[in-house]
């Protein structure tokens, strides 16, 4: 399904790309394979204490809160706005209950505009990131058969996880459960410090970390998931900054990339990626992009361990 209907892998990752308001001065929408929003809720949420995200030295550290204006405020304010640019929109959903993912899923499922929804499954910013697995696994694929069992057929539901030591077995749980692709992955969980007050630069002292940081470890989690699951559509987010970033996710597996933490210092990242993925494909004789998926499996020395 991803492959048919994505006309470029490049994606927004969700959040990052603020409204769309504010990334349209510096590409046209038009051209992503998708714009991914911030993660929403039934009802609105002022989100965390701030400040919200820091620079570190490899990357970002962040937790929003989930700051987001609800359901009604979303299809009365943003949506609207993206329908009428045409912009193939994916709606981030954050759910307390599987029944809440299913009304946010019922009520946006014929909205105008949306090309799927992806559910926001990852714990690793949360309080009980620590919970047992099969808990996890249990509640992720009940939240995605409820999803599902709202939608249409033709809607793709993606499944956004965190990694950990059970991701290849969560990732079954929710294809068998319905997800259409599984997004790999959310960020680490993570720790900064002020260098003049000493105390935790974030004002929910955690949060999870993003950018060049978490690449490599995104790449283990595509690629583990993909010879598992071969079948299972892969989505590729963390540290993306390049196009050779970009071969790298589908050499693993991946079949489109979102962009995350890039957008954040260059909101123009996908128009710069793109051309520099053209060129990574000519350099090296090829415009078959998908070949390239999975083939670092056949010609690798052997399984990350």
């Amino acid at each position: 399904m991803l492959g048919t209907r994505l006309a470029t892998p490049l994606l927004t990752a969700a959040g990052c790309g603020g409204t769309g308001r504010e990334l349209e001065p510096h590409l046209d929408l038009t051209t992503l394979g998708a714009f991914t929003t911030r993660s929403l809720t039934l009802d609105a949420s002022p989100g965390a204490p701030a400040p919200r995200l820091v620079e570190t030295a490899s990357g970002v550290l962040w937790n929003t809160g989930g700051q987001n204006p609800g359901l009604q405020g979303f299809l009365a304010s943003e949506l609207p706005w993206l329908a009428q640019r045409q912009v193939r929109v994916v709606v981030s959903l954050a759910g307390g209950t599987p029944g809440e993912y299913a009304e946010l899923a019922r009520r946006l499922g014929n909205a105008p505009g949306v090309w799927g929804l992806e559910l926001n499954l990852a714990t690793a910013n949360r309080e009980d990131h620590g919970r047992r697995f099969c808990d996890e696994a249990y509640h992720a694929g009940k939240a995605v058969a409820a999803v599902r069992e709202a939608l249409p057929r033709t809607l793709p539901v993606l499944a956004k996880l965190a990694p950990g030591p059970g991701l290849v077995d969560v990732a079954g749980v929710v294809a068998r459960a319905g997800a259409d692709a599984v997004v790999l992955v959310h960020g680490a969980p993570g720790l900064a410090f002020d260098p003049t007050t000493w105390r935790p630069a974030l004002g929910t002292v955690a949060g999870t970390v993003s950018g060049p940081a978490v690449l490599a470890q995104a790449l283990r989690c595509v690629w583990q998931v993909h010879a598992a699951l071969p079948q299972l559509p892969v989505i590729g987010a963390g540290g993306v900054r390049s196009g050779f970033d970009v071969v790298q996710m589908l050499l693993s597996g991946a079949r489109a990339v979102e962009l995350g933490t890039a957008l954040l210092r260059e909101p123009a990242a996908p128009v710069r990626i793109a051309e520099e993925l053209r060129e990574e494909l000519l350099r090296h004789g090829t415009t078959d992009l998908a070949g390239l998926i999975g083939a670092g499996h056949t010609t690798s020395r052997g399984e990350p361990r």
